[in-house]
């Protein structure tokens, strides 16, 4: 059943189990989201000894964001119920920062200090930004932010592949076993996706990697014997591994801060809809420069606390549509229960030992689906002649940069490490011919930006 009126509107306060149950359906169609990036970037970069840690602190960091964005603090944060998460778009970025690093002789703490370090520094971009974001929508665009979150999706369904035929460097990559796995929580997700339960879809992929995980436990193929080794407890340690910075590896990464600042007004928006509050006017533009300027603050926090950068979940908000509960107060039990998850590193211990078959055929779809909400948004400007030359030159650097690294080698150091980056490839190929290619796209009649 759609729930088409608000039951509980964003100042009304209902009693502790309507938000228990209202909280419990958020967390449960964010949680996967929270903890994957750091579970891909972990394996791919080999820091599995540091997986739990950084689990707890992802959960953690998004109780303390999402209590931000909710409470509004100092018109830092929106005022909505606005989920924080680790973000999937720095995941490409990221992982080929972390592996310059190890080509030049790092350690694990060199790695993570190099990767806490751009967290923090393309934060402040993103706070930067907020206070002149009405200025820079000649430059981000619907039509240049389509790109960018297309060749997000395009980038990552190669780490969703990888994971689904066994994992990076794994003995058994390719095995049919692993493929039938990795197919099979696919499938499983696919058609719980189709079913015509809101609820059943709003947990499919919960649903999906607990059947796959279930399957290989009772096969006996996960060992849980680190369990036995892993802290009961653990408080946050800022800054736990240093801090390092390159600012050939943080361009990329600041870019990729640009266009989630304008994906993150598009689900604020979204989000103020679905509460009933306003989508146009002095309120609604205080709310979105506040919701941007909250992701950058809490990436600042998630930097200072061993995690990977934060973001506005978007999925959110069709649990408010579904439940019909608007209110403030739910967002402050959604962060309560996150930060009391992520103080047990046991859980993240747990999740650590997800068969990457399982994880594969979860993220596959849902990285796939990144590039779908891409191309949705890029085709409300119905490409014209213009917006697809712009659209494919874009598109085509970034596939024909993951298809074809090597044809960078001969590049000075500084700018092979910008334009390795699929996102970074399209989103500067996009931003220069916008600006510069004649004419004027047809603009879209509803733009999600401020």
């Amino acid at each position: 059943m759609k729930t088409n009126e608000l039951i509980y509107g964003l100042n009304d306060k209902p009693a502790a189990p309507a938000c228990l149950a209202a909280a419990f359906q958020h967390m449960l169609a964010s949680f996967v989201g929270v903890i994957t990036p750091t579970l891909i970037i972990t394996a791919a970069l080999d820091l599995l000894a540091h997986t739990a840690f950084l689990i707890s602190m992802a959960l953690m960091v998004t109780g303390i964001g999402t209590f931000i964005q909710t409470k509004r603090i100092y018109k830092i944060g929106s005022g909505l119920v606005a989920i924080q998460g680790t973000s999937f778009a720095f995941i490409s970025a990221l992982i080929l920062a972390g592996v310059h690093v190890r080509q030049q002789g790092g350690t694990d703490e060199d790695v993570l200090a190099m990767l806490f370090g751009l967290t923090l520094a393309g934060a402040s971009i993103e706070i930067l930004f907020s206070f002149f974001v009405q200025h820079l929508r000649r430059i981000i665009t619907p039509l240049t932010t389509g790109i960018v979150i297309t060749a997000i999706g395009l980038s990552l369904i190669n780490v969703g592949m990888t994971d689904l035929a066994g994992g990076f460097n794994a003995d058994s990559f390719g095995q049919t076993n692993n493929l039938l796995l990795g197919v099979g929580v696919l499938l499983v997700i696919v058609f719980l996706n189709a079913s015509q339960n809101h609820w059943i879809r709003l947990s499919s992929i919960f649903i999906g990697m607990v059947l796959g995980y279930s399957y290989v436990l009772l096969n006996g193929d996960i060992d849980l014997s680190h369990l036995d080794t892993t802290p009961l407890f653990a408080l946050p340690q800022p800054l736990h591994y240093g801090v390092d910075f390159d600012i050939s590896l943080f361009v990329p990464v600041a870019l990729i801060y640009l266009f989630s600042a304008i994906e993150t007004a598009g689900d604020l928006t979204a989000n103020s809809h679905f509460c009933k509050e306003p989508v146009e006017g002095p309120i609604y533009i205080e709310r979105i420069r506040g919701g941007i300027l909250g992701d950058g603050v809490n990436s600042l926090i998630a930097g200072l606390l061993n995690t990977f950068p934060n973001t506005t979940f978007g999925q959110n908000n069709g649990v408010i549509q579904l439940t019909g509960i608007a209110s403030r107060k739910v967002g402050f039990f959604v962060a309560g229960m996150f930060v009391f998850v992520g103080l047990f590193p046991h859980v993240g211990a747990v999740l650590q030992t997800i068969p990457k078959p399982v994880l594969g055929g979860a993220t596959l779809v849902m990285f796939a689906m990144v590039a779908v909400g891409g191309l949705k948004l890029l085709t409300s400007y119905a490409l014209d002649r213009r917006s697809s030359l712009v659209t494919a030159c874009s598109l085509g650097m970034c596939v024909g940069v993951m298809m074809v690294p090597e044809a960078l080698s001969q590049l000075p150091t500084w700018l092979k490490n910008i334009l390795s980056s699929p996102v970074t490839s399209a989103g500067l190929v996009a931003i220069f011919l916008d600006l510069t290619l004649p004419g004027k796209s047809i603009r879209p009649q509803q733009a999600d930006t401020p």
